[in-house]
């Protein structure tokens, strides 16, 4: 089964969660969408954390440690 989520371009959000630049919002939709191949279901929380990590505000070990936590849901 596919889902869709709600990516705003004028707005510049994904799921209500707001991005600085279209740049950073679809590399955040890429890896998102990839990841939903795998079963992952997105949450604005979620989003949150994939977008620092896009943009360089956490590090892949954060990114690690939040995934291993369960912390996006």
């Amino acid at each position: 089964m596919f889902n869709t989520i709600e990516i705003d371009r004028n707005k510049l959000t994904i799921m209500g969660v707001e991005f600085s630049d279209l740049k950073t919002l679809e590399s955040t939709a890429n890896a998102i969408g990839s990841n939903m191949f795998e079963g992952y279901i997105p949450t604005p929380k979620g989003i949150e954390i994939i977008r620092d990590y896009v943009i360089g505000k956490i590090s892949l070990t954060e990114l690690i440690n939040v995934a291993k936590q369960k912390a996006y849901v």
